[in-house]
């Protein structure tokens, strides 16, 4: 594991992307400040200055098929949720990939993966995790840090190398189990709640049932069980 820590950068994401070729699998761009941080949706990702933990992950897997893809996104998020329980707070997975902590979220995640033809390259894996931050911006919805959960600030260098450490034991051990144990630690799993289709805007009620192989959520609904990529729905929360 290879780490490289900026003291400001435009993205973790942009700048490891621009480096990837020539670096080994699992090297890692950290930063204290990013002045474009991406977030999924296209979102941005807002931190302050050296109170988070921002970083990109490359990963090089030579064993994953294109249609597997999404173990990645399930071995990641398995690792956070066993780093933040490690720290005594129960954490779940909101489908597809962010870190919650009862409704406020405390990690998201973006992951750009590349193909060619039927097999994964390369992977990078853009995580902000909320720390030490106390004060966000209110133009940011439901956000926690771990601090303000745990009452402890922490060191920047030290937790960094204890999450990693997570995240990599799980995608080194990466198998069917991943799948399985990222359904069972769903946010609102097997539980009624309301959610918005994108697309007309309309709200429904459903209870989350799983995903199915291609990274869709399965929702039971009033029509039947339905399957949702990516996009296609909001939570409302």
């Amino acid at each position: 594991m290879k780490i490289k820590w900026f003291k400001t950068i435009d993205s973790t994401n942009n700048r490891i992307a621009l480096d990837k070729e020539e670096l080994p699998d699992k090297t890692v761009y950290m930063t204290d400040f990013q002045t474009a941080g991406k977030g999924q949706r296209g979102n941005g990702w807002e931190s302050a200055k050296a109170e988070n933990l921002l970083f990109s992950i490359l990963l090089k897997p030579a064993d994953i098929l294109a249609e597997n893809q999404f173990i990645i996104s399930q071995a990641v998020t398995l690792g956070i949720v066993g780093y933040v329980r490690s720290k005594g707070i129960e954490a779940k997975i909101k489908w597809p990939n962010d870190i919650y902590v009862g409704d406020k979220k405390i990690c998201g995640i973006l992951i750009e993966n590349a193909v060619n033809g039927d097999k994964l390259v390369s992977s990078i894996v853009g995580i902000g995790f909320n720390l030490n931050q106390l004060s966000f911006s209110p133009s940011i919805p439901n956000p926690v840090s771990l601090s303000a959960l745990t009452d402890v600030s922490y060191d920047l260098k030290d937790e960094l190398l204890s999450l990693l450490h997570f995240i990599f034991e799980e995608y080194d051990k990466r198998s069917e189990q991943t799948e399985e144990r990222y359904v069972s630690t769903l946010y609102r799993l097997g539980r009624p709640h309301s959610y918005i289709h994108t697309a007309s805007g309309a709200t429904f009620t459903g209870t989350i049932l799983g995903v199915d192989k291609t990274a869709r959520v399965i929702i039971d609904t009033d029509e039947g069980q339905k399957a949702f990529a990516f996009k296609e729905i909001q939570y409302i929360i």
